[in-house]
């Protein structure tokens, strides 16, 4: 099975193992260092042909792959790496981090899921263990929305990066419910189409993944910055009107070499559900006023979502700079 953990990997360039990462001090001649908080996947796949691309305009890229989310905006927040990839809002709030987000790349698409034959529906979690991506997360702020939403308490949650990850350890049953992506949907649906269901949601609209960086960094690399913004919009708009791209495009950059054949063929269905979900423009000031909403009634952000200023999250000139020579869709 292509989706237990075991798999995955050798797939993973550094696992970190503490909350701290020895990478080399930074420097205007050293590439740029882009913190993944998971493992590289074909959640990934997008985002690494797009990192491909900045590199064919001149910069030079280092992506880092690590433990967690938590520990990737660690490693930005302390100088350890130049970018991370996550939704780092409470750090921002609650610790006044000197990071900004400069672009969302993915709105949530998740489906929480429990194996029946421990629960049926939202009411039987109540005083149950919960299994989500990783701490402040865009997984966690869900559950934790529909938690309050629904009158219960989880007895505990657990972290455990990688939807993927997640799946597999539904299938083997060692996690009872948890949160999955469209593609793991599938493959609980096709492998084990009585033992999971998927509960109801409603409509979300709020930033999955966005890539942040150090204040100093992007004032200090605005151009390098710019490059790659404008290699993921490109690839983007790509994959959403060709959800197949990113099967061809892999072999081009020769990506995930390790991958297994089932995880291969998983490529163009997981982008033709994700493609909705890849903003085409970035997210920008939209996204984050959506992101406000979500995440202050979700807990991730307090205040009221009204009062929250942009500016105080997000950084829009590189983002703005990128649009206005390629458009928006």
């Amino acid at each position: 099975m292509g989706y237990l953990a075991d798999k995955m990997r050798p797939l993973a360039v550094i696992a970190a193992l503490g909350m701290t990462v020895a990478l080399p001090g930074a420097a205007q001649s050293e590439p740029m260092r882009v913190a993944f908080g998971d493992i590289a996947t074909i959640e990934t796949l997008g985002l690494l042909i797009a990192l491909e691309r900045a590199k064919e305009q001149g910069v030079e890229i280092e992506p880092v792959f690590l433990k967690s989310e938590d520990i990737a905006a660690q490693a930005v927040v302390s100088g350890q790496a130049d970018i991370g990839i996550g939704g780092p809002y409470a750090l921002l709030q609650k610790v006044k981090a000197p990071i900004r987000i400069f672009m969302q790349l993915s709105e949530l698409q998740m489906y929480p899921v429990v194996n029946t034959e421990f629960y049926k529906e939202w009411a039987d979690l109540d005083g149950q263990e919960v299994a989500v991506h990783s701490r402040g997360s865009g997984t966690e702020a869900i559950m934790q929305l529909l938690a309050a939403e629904k009158g219960i308490k989880y007895s505990n949650i657990t972290y455990v990066p990688g939807a993927e990850v997640r799946t597999g350890a539904l299938l083997q049953g060692n996690i009872k419910a948890s949160i999955v992506d469209s593609s793991g949907k599938r493959v609980l649906e096709a492998e084990a189409p009585d033992r999971f269901a998927f509960l109801p949601l409603g409509d979300i609209s709020a930033t999955d993944e966005a890539l942040f960086a150090n204040t100093d960094y992007l004032k200090d690399h605005a151009k390098e910055a710019e490059v790659l913004v404008e290699a993921i919009v490109t690839t983007w708009r790509e994959i959403a009107a060709d959800p197949a791209a990113p099967l061809k495009l892999r072999e081009k950059y020769a990506l995930l070499p390790d991958a297994t054949p089932e995880m291969v063929a998983e490529i163009e269905p997981f982008y033709a559900g994700m493609k909705d979900a890849m903003p085409l423009n970035g997210g920008g000031e939209e996204a984050a006023r959506n992101d406000f909403a979500f995440y202050t009634v979700s807990g991730a952000l307090q205040g009221d979502p009204a009062s929250l200023k942009v500016e105080d999250f997000w950084d829009l000139s590189v983002l703005n700079a990128v649009l206005a020579r390629t458009g928006t869709q």
